[in-house]
């Protein structure tokens, strides 16, 4: 199964995926059915409707700028995000993801347009031909969605959740509920506040909220546990009984964030000093995850690309174990090549990944964990809660991270140098820039070569093509798999979901991860 293609979304194939009420397309498109006047994502469980009933739209604002509301069974604005976002590297994609961040709340189109270094006129014109809509009616969908959320997960006042969801007034608030979910503010709290198809969980402590993270399945949980677990920096996140928690920076202030993975979705507890930054958070704990990818359609194509390390949902799919291979009691004679649903993990602030990485360069995960702790616990900004310190601002790293850091001079300067490009803004890491003007600018940085260049890349733009060749551990994997990382060329455009197969099974190999048994740890 190939992804749909936002730019021409083709009816036949839509409306099979909604006959079927087919789940993998949800976020992916939505169904405009004219006679109720509603649209639905594709697995909404109601009567199909009849094909000339229906149109289908690229985006929920779309739907909405067209004058349809939205389901009250299948909340399609609850859905996954669109996978195409990270695959398309054009004008569209790159503006969503940062309205997905709130840049349109913050800065307004102007600001969104300045980021992108795009004129307000032409970028209307793209997202308007492109999505269906222009940068304020995406926006406004956006907040629609957070202030949902706040009205089911919260006590708040009507009146501080329209400010805090980015509406300009109580009456734009009231008005845009009204029209996206045909029922005012106060029925809403009043009616049922989860769902098998919601993504609020009621929260059980003021000041708190929970909720339920949707993905596409299969998701390989035990992949994405092992690299939050292993990269933990003491003093700043942990990773305890299956819950990931820290701190960070968000727009307004910081917030504080415990992930858990649940069957059929990642349950976060969220804990945010100002509302405001409940939809940017959001976001980022779902770039960090890639809970918005496509699984299946990605795991078909790499199998396409070589059908003996296709993945599946019932079979485990192993490799003959090559000669001289180090032994691993755990999967004698045998180890695993590609699991369903593996994930390439993003990140939660792009001058942290930079800085991290570069501190994390030629040693171990464990010693670049030590000398981060020491970085944080110096530099870092204590808050409240049970993850005491914040990641320090590049400003501080700077000014300061010299007296901190340890290890060879050049590194060191090298470290400081790249947190001083970012603090006066010669270096932008933003999830609006393009792969090829990051990783120009990256390399550009001293002491920031090839490899450190593409692992930030990959990550701070879910970049689903960049292959880590270099990589001495995705080396091995390829080893062992029987994979020539001289020709690559068929593996795209999911070269970064490849590296990291490949990643896992040389760690598999290793004894640093268990052999996986099909269904044990994805979900």
């Amino acid at each position: 199964m190939e992804p749909v293609t936002i730019t021409a979304l083709d009816f036949e194939r839509c409306y099979r995926a909604v006959s079927t009420r087919d789940a993998r397309f949800d976020g992916q498109f939505f169904t405009a059915v004219r006679t109720t006047g509603i649209y639905c994502r594709p697995s909404c469980p109601a009567i199909t409707p009849k094909r000339a009933n229906v149109s289908f739209l690229p985006t929920a604002a779309a739907a909405q700028q067209a004058g349809y509301r939205a389901c009250r069974r299948c909340l399609p604005d609850a859905a996954p995000g669109s996978p195409l976002w990270n695959i398309r590297a054009d004008l569209a994609a790159r503006a969503m993801r940062l309205i997905g961040d709130g840049v349109v709340e913050r800065g307004g189109v102007p600001g969104l347009a300045a980021t992108l270094g795009y004129s307000q006129r032409q970028l209307t014109r793209v997202l308007t031909t492109e999505l269906g809509a222009g940068p304020l009616a995406l926006a406004r969908a956006h907040r629609a969605h957070t202030a949902r959320l706040l009205i089911q997960t919260t006590e708040m006042p009507m009146s501080d959740i329209a400010f805090a969801a980015g509406f300009a007034s109580i009456r734009q608030f009231n008005d845009t509920v009204r029209e996206v979910f045909a029922v005012s503010p106060t029925t809403m709290r009043t009616e049922l506040r989860s769902s098998p198809r919601n993504d609020v969980v009621v929260p059980g402590v003021p000041g708190l909220l929970t909720l339920r993270l949707p993905y596409r399945e299969p998701l390989d949980t035990g992949w994405l546990a092992w690299f939050l677990s292993a990269h933990t920096v003491p003093g700043m996140e942990t990773f305890d009984g299956g819950v990931y928690t820290r701190s960070l920076r968000t727009p307004h202030g910081h917030a504080t964030i415990r992930l858990s993975f649940q069957p059929g979705h990642v349950r976060a507890e969220l804990a945010l000093r100002d509302m405001r930054d409940l939809a940017p958070t959001v976001a980022r704990v779902r770039h960090l995850l890639d809970l918005d990818a496509d699984p299946l359609g990605i795991d078909e194509a790499l199998g396409a690309a070589e059908p003996r390390l296709a993945t599946g949902s019932t079979t485990e799919h192993r490799i003959t174990r090559m000669p001289g291979a180090a032994g691993n009691p755990q999967a004698a004679g045998s180890l695993p090549v590609f699991t369903p649903g593996i994930r390439v993990p993003g990140c939660l602030d792009g001058p942290e990944l930079l800085l991290r990485t570069m501190i994390g360069q030629q040693i171990s995960v464990q010693a670049a964990a030590t000398h981060t702790a020491r970085l944080v616990d110096a530099l870092g900004e204590r808050i409240d809660g049970a993850v005491p310190r914040l990641f320090p601002t590049p400003e501080a790293i700077a000014d300061k991270g010299a007296d901190v850091l340890t290890g060879p001079a050049r590194r060191v300067a090298a470290i400081v140098a790249a947190a001083r490009a970012v603090a006066d803004g010669e270096l932008a890491l933003h999830a609006g820039r393009t792969a090829a003007d990051l990783r120009r600018d990256l390399l550009a940085l001293d002491g920031v070569g090839p490899w450190t260049a593409d692992y930030v890349t990959m990550r701070l733009l879910a970049d689903p093509d960049i292959l880590l060749g270099t990589d001495l551990v995705v080396r091995q994997g390829a080893r062992l798999a029987g994979v020539d990382l001289g020709d690559t060329s068929r593996w795209a455009p999911w070269r970064s979901y490849l590296s990291m197969h490949l990643w896992k099974t040389a760690l598999v190999e290793r004894g640093v991860l268990p052999a996986p048994s099909t269904g044990s740890e994805t979900s």
